[in-house]
């Protein structure tokens, strides 16, 4: 990519987006299409058509999708395999109709399997059957990786897929309903402190391992990716080490500052045993995470902190 490139990020106001975006700026970017979801619904394919058509970008990173944890995964099926099949669809056939040059979109470790061999390596897609809690938003992102693929070698183009780890970060969902495990712990250890309540719960056993990417490091990785990146097949991001559910709830609680207990309901599902990304192909192009766990943790509860004492401000 040139800076003089016209590059349309979906999603710019989501956490992913909007890294990418603040690393296009300091990049020197000027020609980007940023578009909210009030101003183009990519679920309607015909905004989408004439959007593309009018706007002719060079370069698509298509970042935006409906994501969620456990409970939104299992509370909202329907919406999660809607929204991401329908968008994408959309989205990516657009870019091969008014000539995109490159797109890069984003697939997510629950497409591997469930049982998965670890770390999981980007061939064991479809060896088996994905984790049941969150198979909707699997198989969207599945058909996403495939349809790249499909029209790279029915048009030529130059579609590639990335899959990286936990992403998480400013920017983040941090409603215990519908985000992710890292920053609803966020969200609820500060409350918990705040009201000085003596303990917070988590959902099943504490064991699961997850891995997890500060959301900076994952634009640095789409940058390189697009400029150096030129394969069908998707490859991994991750930082290359996981964490147990446990050890992360107890890491956030020493930085968040919260002094009470930690109570695992195992009445609750833990999810997929453990997702850990095999790293070393993107790592053998030169890409390296560097953000450090407790780091990034400490960065993403500062943005949070400073958010939330603005909205609770006279």
């Amino acid at each position: 990519m040139k800076n003089r490139n016209t590059v349309y990020i979906t999603g710019h106001e989501e956490m992913i987006g909007s890294a990418i975006l603040r690393r296009l700026k300091k990049d020197g970017f000027q020609k980007l299409l940023l578009r909210t979801r009030d101003e183009l619904d990519l679920t309607d394919q015909k905004q989408v058509f004439e959007f593309f058509e009018v706007e002719r970008p060079d370069y698509v990173f298509l970042t935006s999708a409906r994501t969620g944890g456990i409970l939104a995964n299992s509370t909202y099926p329907a919406e999660f395999i809607y929204d991401n099949l329908q968008s994408q669809t959309s989205v990516i056939h657009a870019a091969w109709k008014s000539g995109v040059k490159k797109l890069l979109y984003f697939g997510s470790s629950c497409i591997y399997p469930k049982n998965s061999p670890q770390p999981m390596k980007e061939e064991y897609l479809l060896t088996g059957r994905v984790e049941p809690t969150s198979e909707p938003y699997a198989i969207a992102k599945i058909a996403g990786i495939r349809m790249c693929q499909a029209y790279n070698t029915e048009y030529g183009t130059s579609f590639i897929s990335v899959v990286p780890g936990d992403v998480y970060g400013p920017g983040d969902d941090f409603n215990p309903e519908t985000g992710h495990v890292l920053p609803s712990l966020i969200a609820k250890m500060h409350r918990a402190k705040i009201h000085n309540e003596p303990s917070v719960v988590i959902w099943g056993t504490g064991s699961p391992r997850r891995e997890t990417l500060y959301v900076d490091d994952l634009a640095d990785a789409c940058i390189y990716l697009m400029n150096y990146y030129r394969e069908s097949e998707p490859i991994n991001a991750g930082a290359g080490e996981d964490i147990s559910i446990k050890e992360m709830a107890e890491l956030i609680k020493e930085v968040v500052g919260f002094e009470g207990d930690i109570i695992c309901d195992t009445s609750k599902p833990d999810g997929i045993p453990r997702k850990l990304l095999d790293n070393s192909k993107i790592i053998s192009l030169g890409w390296t995470p560097k953000t450090g766990f407790k780091e990034g943790i400490r960065q993403t509860y500062r943005w949070y902190q400073e958010r939330t004492e603005a909205l609770v401000a006279p």
